[in-house]
């Protein structure tokens, strides 16, 4: 974090000095958790669904805190207290951008999407960091608290900041621009996800186009020409377009040619840039759903100035770096773990099963493998929601997965579903808990099986998918 005193922050904050604060304090790390306090940290205490920060002020004075972002004046407490500490987080993040955009010529990408974003994001920071010093979110620190904080890790020497903005209302991406003022900006796909607090895909299209609105002049969106709600955000913006995608409408922008998918889930394909070279790259991301976020990553860097070359050697092999996203584990019994349980929708549900179904077809040899998929609640889709999760049941039938473990009351209309469509016997299983999934799961598994974990990240499968990944191994911690 570029360094900032207690005077600075409360100017940009437009918060007050408490009386004990010294404005000559200074903070170089910004954190909302006391358990990640350092000396010389600004302790934001902001309220939580399950607490108050503010009551984990002296646990934050006692590990080195310097100063603290309250909503209240506390006795003793040097602070700057300020109306709302979300808010003013957000302001001390948008001091340190300006302020690393003037001394380093800091250059900063937006990345939104129903779905992708992590991936995207940690695809193009990859790329990235052969260039120069780059930051990205940890995990999907992509909300109005995440982008913040991930923005506070940029120093004078940091190049590049890599955003990863999500929303589930409208005016939230709106909201986060406006505190990174990104020069480019990618739009990966409008999908359903978040759709029951959205009030419909509408607002949702509405809600991402925000971030392209946000661009200047001189910069650059990188739009999926694939997904026709994104293409025609073109018409909201100021800034050059570049397009990426397998479509005619791709073309002259960064393209795909020649995809095809090997035994093990990887795509193959043929990048095209717009100087109209050409490179043939493996992905080491598991699904073919993967070749738009490969994509989108190569038009964001194009679009930075890296150049092409570079951007296919650095994709060329390169595979998930953030968890729980087609992670794959492979036991020593033969039996194939793919935990994909951080997030879910229906678009992602499809293109996981999509992934799962070509996993298990008959290889050179004619051998099928057995396939599980162990499904659990798609959460926030409103009143879609069970016409959501009847369709998902019905789909793994039609897909000719093996064997279905629908786990959680939420998801039951998976299971339903399949017993409608056509499963039958042990085809089609419903479970309440994780360790009845567990113990159903664990002597059934056999060597040659592939079983996918998908789910929304509240359902908790991505847990049961690292027990039974590591099943033959000392357990994990599965706690939350």
């Amino acid at each position: 974090m570029i360094t900032l005193t207690s005077a600075e922050i409360a100017a940009a904050t437009g918060g007050t000095l408490s009386q004990c604060a010294d404005p000559a304090t200074t903070v170089h790390s910004v954190t909302t958790d006391s358990r990640e306090v350092t000396p010389g940290t600004l302790f934001v205490a902001k309220k939580g669904e399950q607490a108050d920060g503010q009551d984990f002020v002296p646990a934050a004075l006692a590990a080195g805190a310097s100063l603290v972002l309250a909503e209240r004046e506390l006795p003793g407490v040097p602070a700057v207290v300020v109306p709302d500490a979300v808010v003013a987080l957000g302001a001390v993040a948008a001091e340190v951008v300006a302020r690393a955009k003037r001394a380093s010529g800091l250059r900063v990408v937006g990345i939104t999407g129903s779905a992708g974003k992590t991936t995207t994001k940690d695809l193009l920071a990859a790329i990235l960091q052969t260039q120069g010093e780059t930051v990205k979110p940890f995990n999907s620190y992509n909300g109005e608290v995440g982008l913040p904080l991930t923005a506070c890790e940029v120093t004078e020497s940091t190049r590049y900041l890599v955003a990863e903005m999500g929303a589930d209302h409208v005016g939230n991406i709106e909201y986060l621009a406006n505190i990174v003022k990104p020069e480019v900006g990618v739009v990966l796909m409008v999908g359903t996800a978040h759709v029951g607090e959205f009030g419909g895909v509408e607002n949702i299209e509405k809600t991402k186009g925000e971030l392209v609105e946000a661009l200047p002049a001189s910069g650059t969106a990188v739009l999926n020409a694939d997904d026709a709600r994104v293409w025609r955000m073109r018409e909201r913006t100021q800034a050059s377009v570049l397009a990426f995608g397998e479509g005619s409408g791709a073309q002259g922008g960064v393209s795909a040619s020649g995809v095809s998918v090997d035994a093990d889930g990887h795509p193959h394909l043929t990048l095209a840039f717009p100087d109209g070279s050409e490179h043939s790259i493996v992905s080491g991301l598991i699904g073919r759903h993967h070749v738009a976020n490969v994509l989108a990553a190569a038009g964001a860097a194009w679009a930075l100035g890296v150049d092409a070359a570079s951007i296919a050697s650095v994709l060329d092999g390169l595979g998930p770096t953030s968890r729980f996203r087609m992670e794959r584990t492979e036991r020593a019994d033969g039996v194939s773990v793919i935990n994909d349980a951080y997030n879910a929708n229906p678009e992602s549900m499809l293109a996981a099963l999509q992934t799962l179904a070509a996993l298990g077809r008959p290889d050179a040899t004619g051998t099928a493998r057995r396939t599980w998929a162990v499904l659990g609640e798609m959460l926030e889709l409103g009143d879609e929601r069970i016409e959501e999760h009847d369709r998902l049941g019905r789909l793994v039938v039609r897909m000719n997965i093996t064997q279905t473990l629908v786990v959680g009351s939420g998801a039951k209309p998976i299971h339903s579903a399949a017993v409608m469509e056509g499963s039958w016997g042990e085809e089609a299983a419903f479970v309440e808990t994780l360790d009845e999934a567990y113990n159903f799961l664990a002597p059934r598994l056999a060597p040659g099986d592939i079983v996918l974990f998908k789910s929304s990240n509240g359902s908790g499968l991505r847990l049961l998918g690292d027990r039974v990944a590591h099943a033959l191994d000392a357990e994990p911690d599965t706690k939350a």
